[in-house]
């Protein structure tokens, strides 16, 4: 995500790195290099302008404070500015009314009706809402089944009626329904269109004036850069909506659309969605966002994801059993399964600090696990319970059973001893030399 703003960041960065403090002559190279990778990164050049001479007024005659270099102020100072300009804080949807309505509007090939399957899950699994998805995309062939399919997925209902080619109509009679069904939640998801025409923007406009929705959202492709700009603004000058859903920033983006949108159109972008899976959308936090565009990580998410998927009395039992080198298999299973529950795994290991540059070039598949759990599978249940049982005719039967090598069992095996050992190291780690360097992790951002 954003690796060549990222890249050009850092570059620039580096020119004020050794100086013994922040001054307008050392930081004038520095600056002009943040603007151009910023207009590079297809960024309105208004924008970055406005951005550098924010920066600039901000670090001219900064005291660099004990511990922290040049570099590193000037990269708070920048971090700072990313985050007031992608909207400062995350924003909540406002659902009041029974049902509450969701209108999707955007673009055709811009992602909204998996985005609201995905909408739609994460009401459901996070806000413990009762959810309906309604079909009213009444144009592009198979919409309707596709949103029907992702329902299925999501374990949400999809009201939909193929026989009726008003979508006005059918969101009415849904809006009907949910109030006899005790639903609380309608995601609609409409029409798009290639461009923008007078006949989507009048449709648009009369589901949102008959519907009143709660939360109008639009939906953008963060892939097509300042045309996604310029299309948010077309669709909120018709529809006054009230955010923004950025989808596909797992692609070949080059960011602009993450950073100027607020500032072009002055609405909270709300949500972004990365990959295709249902649970791989997040609730959009420009300071993660600021931290992952400098190539910082995001461990915040990265810990909300795993709290969200983690068994809390089944990781105190685990955190036992490591201490008391007792962690098998089975455990490792266990563990396995709740890592593929949080989201593709590239995206999950570039929340870590330092790691995205380092797997940039590598090709992480998310059935990664799969050689894995197939040799698991072909272990008894003793064997999974006992590691230290796997002797070599074991091994040969195991590799047998999974459809591997006697070399890929011992690969696996030599790799999950590495790794209880370290567990154990970290569980029983001094908890003073934890705290320093937790500490030492917040200087730069306290």
């Amino acid at each position: 995500m954003f690796d060549n703003l990222s890249d050009r960041l850092e570059q620039a960065f580096k020119k004020i790195k050794g100086q013994g403090r922040i001054s307008e002559i050392n930081i004038s190279e520095t600056l002009k290099e943040i603007r151009r990778a910023l207009v590079d990164a297809d960024v309105n050049y208004k924008i970055a302008k406005s951005f550098t001479d924010n920066v600039k007024n901000k670090a001219i005659g900064q005291q660099v404070i004990k511990s922290v270099s040049p570099g590193q102020m000037m990269i708070k100072i920048v971090h700072d500015e990313l985050v007031d300009l992608m909207g400062g804080q995350a924003v909540d949807l406002n659902l009041k009314s029974k049902p509450a309505v969701i209108l999707l509007a955007g673009l055709q090939g811009s992602g909204k009706t998996t985005f609201a399957a995905k909408l739609a899950r994460y009401l459901k699994n996070n806000k413990k809402r009762n959810v309906m998805l309604i079909a009213c995309d009444v144009y592009r062939p198979a919409a309707i089944n596709q949103l029907k399919t992702l329902g299925e997925q999501a374990g949400v209902q999809v009201f939909a009626n193929e026989d009726e080619k008003n979508p006005v109509k059918i969101a009415l009679d849904a809006l009907k329904y949910a109030k006899e069904n005790d639903i609380n939640t309608i995601i609609v998801d409409t029409a798009g269109r290639l461009a923008i025409d007078e006949d989507m923007m009048k449709e648009i406009r009369m589901l949102y004036d008959v519907l009143k929705p709660d939360e109008t959202l639009f939906v953008v492709d963060a892939m097509t850069g300042q045309d996604a700009v310029n299309t948010a603004k077309a669709f909120n000058d018709v529809l006054d909506y009230d955010g923004v859903v950025l989808t596909k920033l797992d692609g070949d983006t080059r960011g602009g659309a993450a950073i100027s949108i607020k500032a072009t159109v002055n609405k909270p972008i709300k949500f972004s969605s990365i990959g295709e899976k249902l649970d791989d959308i997040d609730v959009f936090h420009p300071d993660r966002m600021a931290s992952r565009i400098l190539g910082m990580g995001d461990i915040v998410s990265f810990v909300e994801r795993a709290q969200q998927q983690v068994d809390e009395q089944k990781a105190r039992e685990v955190e036992k059993k490591i201490k008391k080198n007792k962690f098998d298999f089975n455990d490792f299973l266990d563990q396995v399964q709740q890592i593929k529950k949080m989201g593709n795994l590239k995206n999950l290991m570039s929340m870590i600090p330092g790691m995205n540059k380092a797997i940039r070039d590598i090709d992480i598949d998310d059935d990664a696990f799969k050689q894995i759990e197939a040799i698991i599978h072909s272990m008894t249940p003793y064997e999974r319970e006992h590691p230290e049982s796997l002797n070599g005719s074991r091994k040969i039967r195991i590799a047998k059973g999974s459809g591997t090598t006697v070399q890929d069992v011992n690969t696996f095996l030599k790799q999950f001893e590495e790794m209880r050992k370290m567990m154990k190291k970290v569980l029983n780690a001094d908890p003073k030399q934890l705290k320093r360097m937790e500490q030492l992790n917040k200087n730069l951002f306290s």
